[in-house]
C-alpha cells in the first residue's frame, strides 16, 4: 500500500476523490507499462510492458499473469463494442484486433501505400469507428520497436471505418500525437501532443477538436497544458472531466480545460483508464508499475 497525496487546485476536485483511499501498487518490476484497458466480461485489466514485449493481466484478487508473450512491442490497447481487444503494435507498425477465438486480424498497417510509423494509442467510438495515433516513437530506436525511417509525410490521427473498409487521416497537424479520448457525448476529440518528450522546446499540450457526425474534425484548439512533464494517455469521466498522465502524477481538468487537481504518483505516468466492477477505479500505468485508486466518479465508458 502506498500513501496517497491529492493536490487540490479547485474545490470541485474534492467531490471527485476519496481522500482516505490509498494509492495501491498492483504490479511492479516492468520496464515501461502502457495501454491499460478494463474488460468487464472477464473482470480483468490488461496492460502492456513495451520493452519486455509482454502484455499482462491483473485481476481483483491481486493475481498478475502474462496474457501475451512476444507482443510485438504492444503499446496502447482498447476494447471494441463486441468486447474484442484492439492493440497498437510497434514492431509490426499496425493496429490489430484479437478475435473471440484468439486469432488476430490486422486492422491497419499502411496508409496510401506507405507503412504506418508506430501506432501508439487507440479508442473506439460508439459507431464502431477505430481511432488511433501514429507518432514515430516505435521507430526512433530499437528499445520500443525497430529503428527505421518514417514513410509517412506527417504523424497522423487516423480513423478506421470497418463498415466501408476505409482508413482516413483525421489530422496530421500535431508533432507527436499520442493519447486519445472522446468527451462523453463524443462531440469532442482530445489528443495529447507529447513532442516535448524528445523536444524540450515543444509545448506539452492537449488539444481539442470538434468531432462532426461524419467523423471529420473541426479546427484544433488548445485545451490544456501539462504543468509537469508531458501528456501521454488520457481518459474521461462521466461528468466530462479529463484525467491525463503527467511527469509527476495524473492531472484532472474540467470540460473547459481548467485544472481541478492532481493525484501524485511516485513514478512518471504513461496512461490512465477507468475500470473495476463499478468503473470507479482509476488504473494508472507508470514506468515500472501499475497503480489503482478508488475515486468518487465513474468512467464515461
Amino acid at each position: 500500500m502506498t500513501g496517497l497525496i491529492y493536490r487540490i487546485e479547485d474545490s470541485r476536485f474534492r467531490s471527485l476523490i476519496l481522500p482516505s483511499t490509498p494509492l495501491r501498487r498492483l504490479s511492479q518490476g516492468h520496464l515501461w507499462t502502457e495501454g491499460p484497458v478494463w474488460f468487464p466480461a472477464h473482470q480483468c485489466l490488461l496492460f502492456s510492458d513495451i520493452p519486455n514485449q509482454r502484455m499482462h493481466r491483473w485481476t481483483p484478487d491481486g493475481t498478475v499473469s502474462v496474457f501475451r508473450d512476444g507482443s510485438a512491442f504492444a503499446n496502447g490497447n482498447a476494447r471494441d463494442g463486441q468486447g474484442r481487444l484492439l492493440t497498437c503494435q510497434h514492431e509490426t507498425r499496425s493496429v490489430t484486433r484479437t478475435e473471440h477465438d484468439g486469432s488476430t486480424t490486422v486492422i491497419a498497417d499502411c496508409f496510401e501505400g506507405r507503412r504506418l510509423n508506430s501506432p501508439n494509442d487507440v479508442i473506439v467510438k460508439s459507431d464502431g469507428t477505430i481511432w488511433f495515433t501514429d507518432p514515430t516513437y516505435g521507430i526512433l530506436s530499437d528499445y520500443e520497436g525497430n529503428k527505421a525511417p518514417s514513410e509517412q509525410p506527417a504523424n497522423h490521427v487516423f480513423c478506421y471505418d470497418e463498415r466501408v473498409q476505409s482508413l482516413a487521416a483525421a489530422t496530421g497537424d500535431l508533432a507527436q500525437p499520442n493519447g486519445l479520448a472522446f468527451s462523453p457525448d463524443e462531440s469532442v476529440l482530445y489528443v495529447a501532443d507529447s513532442a516535448n518528450s524528445h523536444d524540450p522546446g515543444a509545448s506539452p499540450d492537449i488539444v481539442a477538436f470538434d468531432l462532426h457526425a461524419d467523423n471529420t474534425l473541426g479546427k484544433s484548439r488548445l485545451f490544456a497544458t501539462i504543468p509537469c512533464g508531458f501528456p501521454d494517455g488520457m481518459c474521461v469521466d462521466r461528468s466530462g472531466n479529463l484525467w491525463s498522465s503527467a511527469g509527476d502524477g495524473v492531472y484532472c481538468f474540467d470540460p473547459d480545460g481548467r485544472l481541478l487537481g492532481a493525484v501524485d504518483v511516485p513514478e512518471t505516468v504513461s496512461n490512465v483508464t477507468f475500470g473495476g466492477p463499478r468503473r470507479n477505479t482509476l488504473f494508472i500505468t507508470a514506468t515500472s508499475s501499475v497503480y489503482g485508486v478508488f475515486v468518487n466518479v465513474e468512467g464515461s465508458v
